[in-house]
């Protein structure tokens, strides 16, 4: 199998973490998103959409970074991804919550709307009243997945097991790192994150993330939580 991905990419992240805990043997091809290769013609003719990740298993080509990791924890039989049906609903259900509400307002409103231009409004009374909902709405987020989703009790969201939904939740969350975001008030949402980047895997896949992206904006003045 192949999969395109970038590095720092919020959404190659989860693949490439679950990836390498289960020990997959993918063949890895990077499409430099600072270069623009995802708009490319070479990679339009794979993903239309110009974004990655993108699967390929022999004839079968796959997209979006949900789909990749159902796909992937099927083909290996993981149990990050239950078999009994009301389980793995719970796993999909988690998934949605976080690839909907919580990535809009926490990734596309105050991250990316800080830092990549595509996001950033010129007119400044925009910016600022488009950032200040986008706060508002994350501390929204995170009041439900700090005192509802996770609770004192769970280790992971979906109870006391790892899954899909953590993969994919913790690289959302942890994208607030390039805009300084910090969870204290979030005790669960931190005691969670920790746990996630206890994981054998996560520093050496997250390299780059930290390097290139967080990195690039170590000191950038931003609104945070």
């Amino acid at each position: 199998m192949k999969l395109y991905y970038h590095p720092v990419s919020t959404v190659s992240r989860p693949v490439m973490l679950f990836a390498a805990d289960h020990g997959l043997q993918l063949e890895t091809q990077v499409i430099d998103l600072f270069k623009g290769e995802h708009r490319q013609p070479t990679y339009l003719a794979i993903n239309p959409s110009g974004q990655v990740p993108t699967l390929e298993d022999g004839d079968f080509r796959l997209t979006e970074s949900s789909a990749i990791l159902k796909y992937l924890a099927e083909k290996c039989g993981s149990r990050a991804y239950p078999t009994d049906e009301r389980q793995r609903a719970r796993v999909n259900e988690m998934m949605d919550w976080f690839n909907t509400g919580l990535y809009r307002d926490l990734g596309y409103g105050m991250t990316y709307g800080q830092t990549l231009p595509d996001y950033i409004y010129s007119d400044a009374v925009v910016q600022s009243a488009v950032l200040a909902r986008a706060q508002q709405k994350s501390k929204h987020w995170l009041g439900i997945l700090d005192q509802n989703l996770l609770g004192a009790g769970k280790p992971f969201v979906c109870g006391d097991a790892i899954t899909l939904a953590d993969y994919l939740g913790v690289c959302f969350l942890t994208l607030g790192e390039v805009v300084h975001l910090k969870f204290d008030a979030y005790p669960n949402v931190t005691r969670w994150i920790n746990a996630m980047k206890a994981r054998p895997n996560w520093a050496k896949v997250n390299e780059g993330f930290y390097q290139y992206f967080v990195g690039a904006y170590k000191d950038g003045r931003f609104v945070a939580l």
